[in-house]
């Protein structure tokens, strides 16, 4: 490593609206950030077509636009980006490493927003329907399945708060499990066993979405018990099967729980690495919002801030 090698003062490593926002914060405290957005840059949002309660935005916007103008205020500040995937961190000793490839950059801090993603069935017919019938949330696209039969798939709370959340708008909603029993608390169980517009649809799992190349018309049902196969006629399906946390990177470094969200220190961003800070869904799996996601943006980015205020101090 040559001795000449420039420093960061901080790399944000993600680009969803957390990372964006700690980026307009970063920059315009004259941290000069550097961004590592991602191959796939824009996170979550980036697969959802309308947001309509994004704050400012009175007539919804799409979450491809939403990013596009995060993007663009967190730019005219003076942050760069690198449209790559992070392949390794030492976060050990100061300055820290991030490489992409055998590329290597030093940084003072960082700042962790790579998101989670929603967890799929992995069928084909899944993708090719995804927003067009298919969606993996409720709270951001139920409004659009106003008096329509839909279906939600999974066994834990988030398919009861779900299935319970959807029934203000379709006209049934069909929660499919592919077990005999919930996972859910039983407070969440009995609501939704006692909901009217609710039927449960128990040791059955779907096999393919169907759809008439527009849009989704219906899924193929396979019972677990006995395989038989029948279709049902729904326009929407909501995947509740859980999110996976994009921390992969940071295993046996940075401190996570069983599912694998970072742990952050509480009313803070502060992970376990001082220097390193987590912003965003990679370690928020309550509320999971872009607004709350910018939110924990600007803590992480005042948080570095000040941490590195410190440092410079000592």
């Amino acid at each position: 490593m040559s001795s000449d090698q420039k420093i960061e003062n901080v790399i944000i490593i993600g680009s969803g609206p957390a990372g964006l926002t700690s980026a307009i914060y970063t920059a315009r405290a004259n941290l000069e950030p550097l961004m590592i957005e991602g191959e796939e840059s824009g996170g979550q949002l980036m697969l959802t077509t309308e947001v309509e309660n994004f704050p400012g935005f009175e007539h919804g916007i799409t979450g491809p636009d939403l990013v596009g103008v995060m993007r663009k205020q967190a730019e005219r500040f003076g942050t760069r980006f690198i449209t790559k995937n992070v392949t390794k961190v030492d976060f050990s000793q100061r300055p820290f490493k991030v490489w992409i490839g055998d590329k290597l950059h030093l940084t003072q801090s960082v700042i962790i927003s790579t998101g989670a993603s929603a967890k799929y069935l992995g069928l084909p017919s899944e993708k090719q329907y995804a927003n067009r019938g298919v969606s993996a949330c409720a709270t951001c696209d139920g409004a659009f399945f106003r008096n329509q039969e839909i279906g939600v798939i999974g066994g834990g709370d988030t398919a009861m708060e779900e299935a319970q959340f959807l029934t203000r708008f379709a006209s049934k909603v069909y929660v499919i499990h592919r077990r005999d029993s919930f996972r859910a608390s039983k407070i969440m169980v009995d609501r939704v066993l006692k909901n009217p517009k609710i039927e449960v649809l128990w040791n059955t799992e779907v096999i393919e979405v169907l759809g008439d190349g527009k849009g989704m018309t219906g899924a193929k049902l396979r019972s677990t018990a006995d395989g038989a196969v029948r279709d049902l006629p729904i326009t929407g399906m909501f995947l509740a099967i859980g999110h996976k946390p994009n921390t992969d990177l940071f295993k046996d470094v940075l401190d996570m729980n069983e599912t694998g969200y970072l742990i952050t220190q509480p009313n803070s961003t502060y992970t376990n690495v001082p220097g390193v800070f987590a912003a965003g869904d990679v370690q928020d799996h309550v509320y999971r919002q872009a607004i709350t996601a910018a939110g924990t943006g600007c803590m992480a980015a005042i948080d570095c801030e000040r941490w590195l205020e410190e440092q410079a101090a000592h």
